[in-house]
């Protein structure tokens, strides 16, 4: 019986053992070689030999994710299941007007399996026809054997296509972010507060916010596609073609809207702090955001947590001195301690593999929560990809390499299923997606407003933004 793709246990790619294929021709032809059992590299078209099913041989579950994600650095997703179909439809001779149903009746249950994790774990690849049509096709072609095929298929593509409106649903669903800016706000500064709505009047609740922000966090994590981290790195393949993979669209649209929410949030915190008059105010608030971020902390939401230090670290809060005077700093630090990234991030990763262990021994959704400092992430899989070759001198493809990425994007994979355990609150979530918050120029003209420039270049900046902003001199 095939595993199913309920287990996460799929996203933690093991070695492969070269008693998983079959003794093999492709060895000696140099196709698929291996390191102390460990599959290293091979051709592109043996990995597709190694992809597909046969009435003796299904590939390891975790052979499957790392290649698929990785093999659209060479090749295209419909080119790929062409390929395979390809392979299939001579090795099992479908072509043939009598099929020998015994063996299509051992081989039918799998080909049906590798469609099935395919769809499931890379459901964006099937919005192409060209995708939809290759399964149809192969399954057309296994029917006559065994009328249960029909039914498979069709329950298949029926939870594909459940799969795919839930995402775009959701994608729909998320509350847009107000790309808007609103320098002008600043001239609310001498006007009574009640005329700009701020943070502390939705949530004064630092526990709630944190929750909140978590909610944001998996929603949106919940749309990136596994495949987005490796598309995003896509060059040309001067051994496949002349042209590069995904030329005309990267594919990456739930990746960036993704990092464009961590901005914003950076700036938000940063157009609260600096938007109230007065100093006692501003303490406040930086206090305020300071217990946010802790919280965030405790329930293993890194990815805000970032956000909000990177937000109170910018210059235009930073330079609040009188301002920080009044905050007890202490529980600052100590966040900031954690977020340093001297080492390479040393302090934070040790935080996230804590957060990960307690996931992986959790027994309940409140303890599974794990988000990444995602930029971070990204980071480490572009150098990853920058750092080693998509080929070896021989023109064989480094799957070693591609183990790698598919052990830290497999990780991310699991940690994005997880559901948000908290209430959550619609107000505070339109909130954060859609108060006005200010660009780098209005929030160096609050904290001008705040407290007055120290030197002749803050004197002259100062200046210039009460002219171009507010139209004053």
């Amino acid at each position: 019986m095939h595993q199913t793709l309920s287990s996460t246990s799929m996203f933690t790619p093991c070695g492969f053992s070269p008693h998983h294929l079959h003794p093999s021709k492709d060895d000696e032809e140099g196709g698929l070689i291996f390191q102390d059992g460990n599959l290293t590299s091979a051709s592109l078209d043996a990995l597709i030999q190694h992809l597909t099913p046969t009435a003796d041989y299904y590939p390891e579950k975790a052979y499957i994710f790392t290649f698929l994600l990785s093999s659209r650095l060479f090749i295209e997703p419909h080119e790929l299941l062409s390929r395979v179909c390809h392979k299939c439809i001579e090795q099992q001779q479908l072509d043939d007007p009598v099929l020998d149903k015994v063996r299509i009746k051992k081989f039918g249950p799998k080909i049906l399996q590798l469609l099935t994790e395919w769809t499931e774990t890379f459901p964006y690849d099937f919005q192409e026809e060209k995708m939809i049509g290759c399964l149809k096709d192969i399954i057309h072609r296994i029917a006559p054997c065994d009328e249960a095929y029909w039914k498979k298929m069709n329950q298949l593509l029926q939870a594909l296509n459940q799969k795919l409106a839930n995402l775009n649903h959701g994608q729909e669903g998320i509350v847009k972010i107000n790309a808007g800016v609103s320098d002008k706000a600043v001239v609310f500064k001498n006007k009574p507060p009640s005329i700009q709505r701020e943070m502390m009047s939705v949530c004064s609740d630092p526990y709630t916010l944190a929750q909140q922000l978590t909610h944001v966090e998996l929603e949106r994590l919940s749309h990136i596609g596994p495949e987005e981290f490796v598309q995003a790195f896509v060059h040309k393949d001067p051994l496949e073609s002349t042209k590069p993979c995904f030329s005309e669209q990267k594919k990456t649209s739930n990746l960036e809207a993704y990092v464009k929410w961590f901005n914003r949030l950076c700036y938000l915190v940063a157009t609260e702090i600096c938007m109230p008059a007065k100093k006692k105010q501003r303490a406040q608030v930086i206090e305020f955001f300071i217990d946010v971020a802790r919280e965030c902390f405790n329930i293993g939401n890194f990815n805000s947590l970032m956000a909000i230090i990177s937000g109170m670290n910018m210059s235009p809060v930073s330079r609040l001195k009188k301002t920080w005077s009044k905050v007890k700093t202490a529980k600052f630090f100590i966040l900031e301690h954690q977020m340093d990234p001297t080492g390479n991030f040393y302090n934070y990763r040790t935080a996230l593999r804590g957060a990960a262990h307690r996931s992986l021994t959790a027994h309940s959704n409140r303890e599974k929560i794990v988000i990444p400092f995602f930029s971070l992430l990204i980071k480490d899989i572009y150098f990853l990809n920058e750092g080693c070759a998509n080929r070896l001198p021989n023109g064989h493809v480094n799957f070693e390499k591609f183990l790698e990425l598919a052990k830290q994007v497999g990780e991310f994979i699991t940690w994005k299923q997880v559901e948000c355990p908290f209430e959550r609150d619609d107000n505070i979530i339109h909130y954060l997606h859609t108060a006005p918050i200010f660009t780098e120029d209005g929030l160096y003209l609050a904290s001008y407003e705040s407290e007055s420039p120290e030197n002749q270049t803050e004197k002259e900046r100062w200046k210039t933004l009460r002219s171009t902003i507010l139209g004053k001199t």
